[in-house]
């Protein structure tokens, strides 16, 4: 893939004041900016080492005072010649060292442009790419921690490792397209629909991992919905360990939708408040309910509270079956503290708890969590998107279809090669560049 080698330039720190900014500068030859900047030679440059120095106008006086640190080309993040500015972080002076590093030739970096450069030249892997804006996005200290891995090369290894067997097996099966009078007892001789099978079973165990990677990256949007005055308010204000939601004795208070980011081991649950369903001629309620069945269509649970006192009306099977098919759904018997049930778990899909008094929250919070998939931080994971799934599920396809016309040499060769495309398409080793801007273009400007 090819790019323009020009100079970008971009402040890498956060907007605001701070005691230090950061302007960050890569090209291909920094000399004649780092001569007008600086006033010095690029050669007078220790590599990797702290100058301080006055950063220079125009007409020779000083704009500010800080640290210059040079990356020469190849050992630096994106490759090419970096040159960092440290200085001081109020936002006048970072525009101006900005500014004064496109008069010297350098033009405003596009988001994410350093790290598309670092994965043009080869420094990273896309799903490294990816791990950087991942770090920086992270909800949780877990959530940091695997997509340090995948920046260290976690993911990639496993995939590499998948279609380095994939091309061993494509080399034996494609070896026998030229004598098709020997090649079902070739391949059964060197065992390939045994390597065929393990290739799957190995990708079944990343599909795994990578599940739970990506509930660490984007978490799980919870819905809660039932009737007015059941307790959703009350509940959403247990397990934000606040008062979000405003909560009283009359029907319909809640009249908008709330959201509130959670953290359950690590996971980052959007709960979600809704307007109680039921026939209003409010109109602002009516506008609230309309809303709650947004919420619902994105939702990926559902929690439907009960009053445990009532238990399942007529009105709830209504709305159990306004629900759309694909939407999990946990229903949450609330108010155990006016009937004496005991708290926890009655059915797979049933919990008892009280949100007022505080009762069955530890049960429903380790529910939520089997519910969504969670199954333990552990030191494998590692962050995932789910464009990383979508390629995984494609060419776990390829290789179903490739086991079932295992007898049809060419078919077989064809989905094994897909297959292998598919997985290269995370690491970027066959990517379209419409893909590639769609990802960069994500990322903060200055990364």
């Amino acid at each position: 893939m090819l790019y323009t080698p020009d100079t970008i330039a971009a402040i890498a720190t956060a907007p605001g004041r701070g005691g230090v900014g950061v302007i960050r500068v890569s090209g291909k030859n920094l000399q004649a900016l780092i001569s007008g900047l600086l006033g010095r030679e690029q050669s007078a440059l220790k590599p990797r080492f702290a100058h301080f120095t006055h950063f220079k106008a125009t007409d020779g006086s000083t704009v500010d005072e800080g640290i210059a640190l040079f990356f020469p080309n190849p050992a630096s993040f994106t490759g090419e010649d970096v040159l960092e500015l440290q200085g001081h972080g109020g936002p006048v002076i970072m525009n101006m060292l900005l500014k004064r590093c496109i008069e010297l030739g350098a033009r405003h970096a596009e988001p994410g442009e350093f790290t598309k450069r670092a994965f043009l030249n080869g420094k990273l892997d896309l799903a490294q790419a990816e791990a950087v804006a991942d770090i920086i996005d992270a909800q949780s200290e877990a959530a940091a921690k695997s997509a340090l891995k995948s920046l260290d090369g976690a993911f990639s290894r496993e995939v590499h490792a998948l279609v380095d067997a994939l091309i061993n097996l494509r080399m034996l099966v494609e070896a026998t397209l030229d004598f098709p009078e020997e090649d079902i007892d070739f391949l059964e001789a060197a065992d390939a629909r045994g390597k065929l099978h393990n290739i799957s079973a190995q990708l079944a165990r990343v599909m795994d991992t990578a599940t739970q990677g990506k509930l660490l990256r984007e978490g799980m949007h919870v819905v809660l919905i039932g009737q007015p005055n059941v307790g959703k308010s009350s509940l959403m204000n247990a397990l934000a360990g606040e008062d979000v939601a405003i909560v009283t004795d009359i029907a319909g208070t809640t009249r908008d939708t709330v959201r509130e980011l959670i953290q359950l081991d690590g996971i980052p649950l959007h709960i979600i408040d809704t307007a109680g369903l039921r026939d209003t001629t409010d109109t602002v309620e009516k506008i609230g309910i309309e809303r709650t069945w947004v919420a619902i269509a994105k939702a990926d649970l559902a929690l439907l509270l009960l009053d445990s006192r009532e238990g399942i009306t007529a009105h709830d099977h209504d709305i159990l079956a306004r629900l759309p098919e694909s939407l999990s759904v946990l229903r949450v018997f609330n108010k155990i503290d006016l009937t004496g049930d005991t708290a926890g778990e009655i059915a797979d899909d049933e919990i008892h708890v009280s949100a007022k008094q505080g009762i069955g929250l530890q049960e429903l919070k380790a529910k939520l969590l089997k519910k969504i998939g969670w199954q333990g931080m552990n030191d494998g994971v590692f962050i995932a998107r789910e464009r990383h799934l979508t390629a995984i599920r494609t060419a776990r396809e390829h290789l179903n279809i490739a086991d079932s016309s295992y007898l049809q040499i060419e078919i077989l060769a064809e989905e094994l090669r897909l297959a292998q495309n598919s997985l290269n398409e995370i690491t970027g080793e066959f990517t379209s560049d419409d893909l590639l801007g769609v990802i960069f273009s994500r990322f903060c400007i200055g990364k």
